[in-house]
């Protein structure tokens, strides 16, 4: 029978396990975390905090299983001494309990939410993106075309995340009467459009069938799977780290970084002024944090991510459009999640569509508005963007 943790069993769960004295519990503090897992944090009376996870079960008493690859990817980098230094870019865990999918981590008490960062503070400064950037392509530079290392991650399980971009490719394009039963009537709206659009369906086909998994890649890179070090401007080493890693596999880099790139246009697009009397091209002028506010982040992004991977340029001389693709991708997946939890697609949802729709059919077109005057840069380091 799985083993439910909860607010009154988490301290004799980990005392057990040799992570904490019996003796710390009463002066000790517990605190839910609202999240998708069910998360509690521990602060113990020396001040140092851990954070135990455990997976939420089904009626059925199952989980996803998740977890699993996050713990592969501990496992990956103690496999690897040559990876040694990628370890300070993600969380360290102390404990992985697979029969209950339960993780604990140190907590990262210095660090916090990049999006939290980004939306309190109302500052975008590009030094902040141009080192995710080069984190980023640290990570898929120093595994690139491993067989070793592809080796494992194939060979381990059948991750379904390798193939979430024909995934979805064929879950838009097999759209059935079952649909009307599973999507609010205000979804519909969304398939309604979507097949109006030939050319996005052939795009995000394209897309689909170039798709080519050669590295190490994160797969859910949302800017609150980013922590950001309290001290940034004075901290000078891992002043970010990526978190989240249950859906790494085998695949494409432009996928991270297309959906990164998406996370900052999700800004832009999520501060639009919406109104019955403006038209959408109106409403994209009219947003309270301007693309232009941004384009100096992507850019740096792009430019960090480029300067510490050229391989993949050499490789693939069309990364960028690749890149400028998944953006609107990201995009696209966005759309899907609104509808799936939030039940809605309205104005906004459909100033998204349409800014997608460019990003996968016009990508040459789109990167000057994406990326700015830095444009000019990026294309000499990608000469065959354009």
């Amino acid at each position: 029978m799985t083993f439910i943790l909860n607010s009154h069993n988490v301290f004799d769960y980990i005392a057990a396990r040799g992570l904490c004295n019996p003796s710390e519990q009463v002066l000790s503090k517990i605190e839910p975390l609202e999240a998708k897992n069910f998360n509690l944090l521990l602060t113990f009376p020396d001040g140092h905090k851990l954070l135990v996870k455990q997976e939420r079960h089904n009626q059925e008493g199952k989980a996803a299983g998740e977890f699993l690859n996050e713990w592969r990817i501990q496992e990956f980098l103690q496999q690897f001494p040559e990876l040694a230094n990628l370890r300070s870019l993600i969380p360290e865990v102390l404990h992985f309990d697979g029969e209950n999918s339960i993780m604990v981590f140190r907590y990262l008490d210095d660090y916090r939410d990049l999006m939290d960062f980004y939306a309190k503070e109302n500052i975008f400064p590009p030094e902040v993106a141009a080192t995710i950037g080069t984190l980023l392509g640290k990570i898929h530079h120093h595994t690139f075309n491993r067989k070793d290392y592809q080796d494992l991650f194939c060979s381990e399980t059948d991750n379904i995340t390798t193939d979430q971009v024909p995934r979805l490719v064929n879950s838009l394009e097999r759209i059935g009467p079952e649909i009307f039963g599973a999507v609010p009537a205000d979804g519909l709206k969304f398939f309604a459009l979507y097949q109006r659009y030939d050319s996005l369906g052939q795009a995000i086909a394209q897309l689909g069938n170039g798709f080519a998994p050669c590295c190490l890649t994160h797969n859910d890179l949302k800017l609150n799977n980013i922590l950001l070090h309290q001290d940034w401007e004075h901290e000078s080493t891992s002043i970010v780290r990526l978190i989240d890693w249950e859906r790494c596999s085998w695949g494409d880099p432009g996928f991270d970084l297309g959906t990164l790139i998406s996370s900052y246009v999700q800004i832009w697009l999520s501060s639009l002024v919406i109104s019955k009397s403006l038209s959408i091209e109106e409403s994209l002028g009219l947003a309270m944090t301007p693309l232009e506010q941004l384009q100096p982040s992507i850019a740096a992004l792009t430019k960090g991510y480029f300067e510490t991977f050229p391989e993949i340029l050499e490789h693939r001389p069309d990364f960028l459009r690749t890149a400028v693709q998944f953006t609107g991708f990201g995009l696209i997946q966005r759309i899907r999640a609104m509808i799936e939890y939030q039940k809605s697609f309205g104005n906004a949802g459909i100033a998204m569509l349409q800014v997608a729709k460019t990003l996968l059919c016009r990508p040459e077109k789109s990167m000057p508005t994406i990326f700015g005057p830095a444009i000019a840069e990026l294309i000499q380091l990608s000469p065959s963007a354009v």
